[in-house]
């Protein structure tokens, strides 16, 4: 009587361990919708970032072809400032030349009227000689000669300078208006760029954003596989899977049936292969979730009974899980397989058979 009540007490535990077991199978794959769609806004708000990023990418270009073109016409323009300080330099000097030779003039011909007041008669008899005054005269008038001569290449200078300084000024306006405009143009691209830029920036922070939200679903339902199941063993080792896939890093390399190296379904067609049985080549179409899909379009058998050797399918989460039966027990299952925890490591739990269905590979 007493043993009845124990027997009757631990089916009812086991009972209601497979019972919540299988609840977290199913509970897990409820992640799979949230996932689903937070990949899909991530990758939505992913184009978007792209998007604004490539606008701020052309600002950008803009910006640095204004600056190019500012930096021509502000050499431009240093060049014709200079011709401009150079022009009004060479004023200033021609005008001081102006005042000297007006000055040397005025001083001549005063000198020359003060001359005057002496006659010819008297400037001859004074004269040792006519020849004397002769060349007193002569030379008198030379000098007047050469200075207005002077005062006339002078002017003559003087206007050209004028002209050419009125033009140069006249460049100077016209390249300063063009670099204001210029100038009107890169603040403007570069506001663009800043708001580009900042848009790209929320975008990508609300991308950020979701793949936390991603991560943290994936670690729930990682917590809902570990509740789904009972882990036995493992976490080091091979469990016989070939040393040249389990010992490389995870994803680096291919196996034999196309699938990536230290992922459940690598593992699962290697030990199914190593059991005798003939996996098909899966290459390509490797999630756990398409086995089931995969088998019944190869004429491959499965069903909900489990049999050792046989390839176990957790249809829960994004991807699903394989792994291979290694013992029954009842109404739960000791399977062995790679990345349960998404680690890449070996391991052995306990599945509710319940939660599961089974590819019996010939």
């Amino acid at each position: 009587m007493f043993n009845n009540h124990i027997q009757t007490t631990a089916r009812i535990l086991l009972a209601v361990v497979v019972c919540s077991s299988f609840s977290a199978a199913a509970f897990a794959d409820q992640f799979d919708a949230q996932i689903a769609a937070l990949r899909v806004q991530a990758n939505s708000q992913q184009a978007t970032a792209n998007q604004f990023a490539a606008q701020a990418n052309d600002y950008q270009a803009r910006v640095n072809q204004l600056n190019a073109q500012i930096g021509a016409l502000q050499a431009q323009i240093n060049l014709n400032q200079a011709q401009y300080n150079q022009v009004t330099t060479q004023i200033a000097v021609n005008e001081a030349n102006l005042a000297e030779k007006k000055a040397t003039l005025g001083a001549n011909l005063k000198s020359m009227y003060l001359d005057s007041s002496v006659t010819p008669l008297m400037m001859i008899a004074s004269s040792n000689n006519f020849s004397d005054y002769f060349n007193q005269q002569q030379y008198q008038d030379s000098i007047k000669d050469k200075i207005q001569a002077a005062m006339a290449d002078i002017l003559a200078t003087q206007k050209k300078l004028a002209i050419q300084k009125t033009q140069v000024e006249a460049l100077l306006a016209l390249q300063n208006g063009q670099r204001q405009e210029l100038a009107t143009a890169r603040a403007e691209a570069n506001s663009l760029l800043a708001a580009a830029a900042n848009s790209a920036a929320a975008a990508n922070a609300q991308v950020a954003s979701s793949n936390s939200q991603i991560s943290s679903l994936k670690a729930q339902q990682a917590a809902a596989i570990a509740a789904a199941s009972r882990h036995v063993g493992g976490g080091s080792g091979c469990g016989g899977y070939p040393g040249v896939w389990c010992n490389a890093a995870q994803d680096s390399l291919t196996d034999d049936w196309g699938m990536y190296n230290r992922e459940c379904v690598s593992y699962a067609a290697w030990a199914a292969s190593d059991r005798g049985h003939n996996v098909p080549y899966w290459g390509g179409r490797g999630n756990a979730k398409q086995w089931p899909a995969n088998a019944d379009a190869a004429g491959i058998p499965r069903d909900s009974s489990p049999r050792v050797g046989d390839v176990a399918i957790w249809m829960g989460g994004t991807y699903g899980h394989a792994m291979i039966v290694e013992e029954l027990h009842g109404s739960t299952v000791r399977v062995s397989s790679f990345n349960g925890d998404n680690t890449g490591h070996f391991s052995i739990d306990d599945w509710p058979t319940s939660s599961l269905t089974f590819i019996h590979f010939r």
